[in-house]
């Protein structure tokens, strides 16, 4: 570590980075240069891809000179970060975890990554991935499966599909790192690897440049290690993008503006215990003890069962993307000497049933249970659940025929809704996570509930996992 880099933490927040940069107490190359070290020394995690060091580097000194004339951009400016490797990068291909997609270089860089480069963020790589990222677990037999870092003993899923966003950022490789939600895609590492993950409202943030599993689903959004990171994250990375028609017209949400404002006179919805049936007694424990936090903020909490089981809208979500993953990826998986993971191929194939009139169906009853659902949610500002109902699983016997992981999540993107997971604290050692949903294009609200709780417990709310606190 470099003398620049003393005092400040290898998992300090991009706020605490942002002030330690402001007040000429470290560099943006000192910083980079730490990233990298790290990046480096734990391999074993299987977290990236590939890095991109002298350009890294690079940007770093730009940052630093920036800074030096009294230009920065704000806050981001000489901020590293990583991105799901399903983001477009000129001159480098797209895998997206697979072996099936041709290695050809991206010809433009995707919307989101230009919008945080002009903020000054410094891209270090690109992180691991689900392959086509279709699946919760964050298993990838294909290019490596990404170790969760909370058990060095025992091999554990990190979760998926932006598995190695979660890593990276629970790690301490980087401060953030951006994941793309289609069903809970980066809620289910932000739960197994205790950060703060940000499910944001379909048209919010531009997805020109990503490779697509199901468009009516798919979204992009920051995982980090507070709630403020992420909240200055949007802030750049929202807004128009010529590239996704989704975005037209939409004002900015402002995440910044009410931030601290608190949760005193909310009130929040929560299922009763028969849709909470599936969750584990110690992951139940730190839910309600979240509850009590927010209570004790001033909100209130009132229990309703669900208008379905969480199990159905699960299922139901299921159906349509495997509709369109069929669409999107049933070249790849139909050649008979298809490199794709078997797993994955099933889940694929599984669309190819599904004719027209069928996802017409399930595009009706989906617009039907929104409806219920929001009537169910009347008079709330929010709607509760853990983030998942278990800890991290060990790799070793892994069912990966199961979607635990979704009970909770894809119900969001199958009501067209936004949320953001927050670490509700341990549980032997593992991460437990705390669902925050609201209506559509209220993201913000869903941080501000978060950023309360964060600063009741003291900040962050994350808690590094041990044996990563130097390269």
């Amino acid at each position: 570590m470099t003398v620049e880099m003393t005092g400040i933490s290898a998992f300090a927040t991009i706020g605490e980075l942002a002030h330690a940069l402001e007040e000429g107490r470290v560099t943006s190359s000192a910083i980079v240069r730490r990233a990298l070290d790290r990046i480096e020394a734990h391999p074993s995690l299987n977290a990236f891809v590939m890095t991109f060091p002298e350009a890294a580097l690079a940007a770093a000194e730009a940052a630093d000179e920036r800074r030096r004339q009294g230009r920065a951009r704000g806050r981001l400016d000489g901020i590293p970060f990583a991105a799901k490797d399903l983001l477009d990068v000129e001159g480098y291909p797209t895998m997206a975890g697979s072996k099936a997609l041709a290695a050809t270089p991206a010809a433009a860089t995707a919307s989101v990554l230009r919008r945080l480069a002009d903020a000054g963020m410094i891209l270090l790589g690109k992180v691991q991935t689900v392959e086509f990222a279709f699946g919760s677990w964050g298993t990838n037999p294909v290019t490596g499966t990404p170790l969760n870092p909370y058990d060095r003993a025992v091999p554990r899923a990190p979760g998926g599909s932006s598995s190695g966003s979660g890593v990276a950022v629970a790690a301490g490789l980087v401060p953030m790192a951006l994941g793309t939600d289609t069903t809970g895609s980066i809620r289910n590492p932000s739960g197994m690897c205790g950060v703060v993950g940000l499910k944001t409202s379909a048209g919010l943030v531009g997805r020109g440049g990503i490779l697509p599993l199901a468009t009516i689903f798919d979204s992009i959004g920051p995982l980090a290690r507070s709630v403020e990171d992420a909240a200055l994250v949007l802030a750049a990375i929202e807004g128009h993008d010529a590239d996704d028609p989704a975005t037209y017209g939409l004002a900015p949400t402002l995440p910044l503006e009410g931030l601290d404002r608190g949760v005193a006179g909310l009130r929040f919805r929560i299922p009763d215990a028969g849709d909470l049936a599936s969750v584990t007694p110690g992951v139940l424990e730190r839910f309600r003890a979240a509850l009590a936090d927010l209570e004790a903020l001033g909100a209130t909490i009132e229990e309703r069962p669900m208008p379905q089981a969480p199990e159905a809208y699960m299922a139901h979500a299921g159906d349509i993307l495997a509709a369109e993953a069929w669409h999107h990826l049933g070249r790849h998986v139909e050649k008979p000497d298809s490199v794709v993971d078997p797993a994955i191929r099933a889940r694929v194939v599984k669309g190819k049933e599904i004719d027209g009139a069928r996802f017409q169906e399930l595009i009706a009853l989906r617009r039907a249970r929104q409806i219920e659902f929001m009537r169910y949610i009347e008079g709330a500002d929010a709607f509760l659940t853990p983030t998942s109902p278990i800890t991290a699983p060990p790799l070793a016997g892994l069912d990966e025929s199961k979607t635990t992981l979704g009970t909770f999540s894809r119900m969001v993107n199958l009501m067209d809704m936004a949320a953001l997971s927050v670490p509700a604290g341990l549980v032997e050692g593992l991460p437990t996570g705390l669902q925050i949903v609201v209506r559509r294009f209220r993201d913000p609200l869903a941080l501000r509930i978060g950023r309360a709780l964060e600063v009741r417990r003291g900040g962050s709310l994350f808690t590094p996992p041990q044996g990563f606190a130097e390269p």
